[in-house]
């Protein structure tokens, strides 16, 4: 199976809250989950600038196609059984558009949701799934 690249902010810890959930979603190892840090980030997609990357979370095909924000979330949700209904559901008219809008709007307060929702204790609590596609190159 060809492995979908998802860019993430490693110094959020909301960021890195979510993608440790994703490891555990992804029981058919679809996705490999770098953060932006790694210098495989910069190779994946080059067009990015570090500036585009921290707005968003990014997902990149092996083809080089790059799905952003709640995009990304609705392409990686169609890869992951249990993401599927999310993602089916902004496949729905419209609704991606007010989906990203509130991506845009989250993401801009993610460090403040950090602090206010604890997502460094609420990461203790969800332990880190060792994966070799997420290992540093």
């Amino acid at each position: 199976m060809t492995k979908q690249t998802v860019l993430y902010d490693g110094d959020c810890p909301m960021c890195v809250f979510q993608m440790k959930a994703l490891s555990w979603l992804d029981w058919r190892g679809a996705l490999a989950l770098v953060p932006l840090t790694d210098p495989r980030a910069q190779q994946l997609a080059p067009q990015l600038t570090r500036d585009d990357l921290l707005e968003a979370i990014h997902c990149v095909t092996p083809e080089g196609c790059v799905y952003r924000g709640a995009r990304a979330i609705r392409f990686v949700g169609m890869r992951l059984p249990l993401l599927v209904p999310v993602a089916l559901f902004l496949w729905l008219p419209g609704v991606i558009l007010l989906a990203e809008i509130i991506y845009r709007w989250v993401s801009r307060h993610r460090l403040l949701f950090s602090r206010l929702f604890g997502c460094k204790d609420a990461c203790a609590l969800l332990p880190a799934r060792k994966r070799e596609q997420d290992k540093l190159a």
